[in-house]
């Protein structure tokens, strides 16, 4: 088995994450440090230390849904001292960690889970989840406008993919859209309203996929549902580990 995927199976951290960890010296084996993802182990016989610790097996598969509040990163750990969503979820015995990110200042659904296969999937590109938000942006954009954002847009990170974007509300200075991505670029929908003039005041994700926030409020989190589980496994096919 590949060193990264017996991490993110044993609960440490999705397969993306797991790689990095290794890069960075974070894991021995057998007392030697291995610094090249991809390494072969043998679960039954090989000696894991993530971090100090011993890796056991596979541990009681854990699926939550939070609710992201502004101002949590979302990362097990974060070098500049700021609040991790793990303080959200400390009443979790076991090691879990998020699925993807979500900006400092944005709100919403975020999955949490130390199942490394089920991360994967909703982290692998060729899946194209549907990730959907509510965003309040500053000014009233023009229709044409809102149709170069679903068209597709240059941002600092290269040309976003046709979206859904459909304006929803408004307020005095305000207007309320919903978008639906599929990608994963870095504060993507930011960059995309900041690209035509718009800067974007309140942005929370509602939906991924299939899997709904909701009513769940602000700062709490639930266990997704078996059914919500096994539709989402359904939904969403894994890819052979390479």
């Amino acid at each position: 088995m590949r060193l990264e995927k017996f991490l993110s199976e044993s609960g440490i951290a999705s397969r993306r994450d797991a790689k990095r960890y290794i890069s960075t010296g974070q894991v021995t084996v057998n007392g030697e440090r291995v610094l090249i993802p991809g390494t072969h182990i043998d679960p039954q016989q090989d000696e894991i230390i993530f971090d100090g610790e011993l890796v056991r097996g596979q541990p009681e598969r854990i699926y939550l849904m939070l609710n992201k509040p502004a101002g949590y990163v979302t990362t097990v750990r974060d070098e500049r001292g700021r609040p991790t969503v793990m303080a959200l979820v400390r009443d979790i015995p076991e090691r879990i960690y998020p699925i993807g990110r979500l900006d400092l200042e944005t709100e919403g659904l975020l999955l949490m889970t130390n199942d490394g296969d089920f991360a994967h999937r909703i982290l692998h590109p060729s899946h194209e989840i549907q990730k959907t938000y509510v965003a309040w942006v500053a000014g009233q954009p023009t229709r044409q406008t809102i149709q170069r954002l679903r068209e597709g847009i240059e941002i600092e990170t290269g040309v976003t993919i046709s979206a859904q974007v459909s304006q929803i509300g408004r307020r005095s200075g305000q207007t309320q859209f919903k978008v639906v991505i599929h990608e994963g670029k870095k504060r993507q929908i930011r960059r995309m309203f900041h690209a035509v003039g718009h800067t974007v005041v309140y942005l929370k994700r509602i939906r991924i996929g299939s899997l709904s926030l909701g009513r769940l409020s602000v700062g709490k989190y639930r266990r997704l549902t078996l059914t919500e589980i096994e539709g989402f496994h359904r939904e969403v096919p894994d890819q052979p580990d390479g």
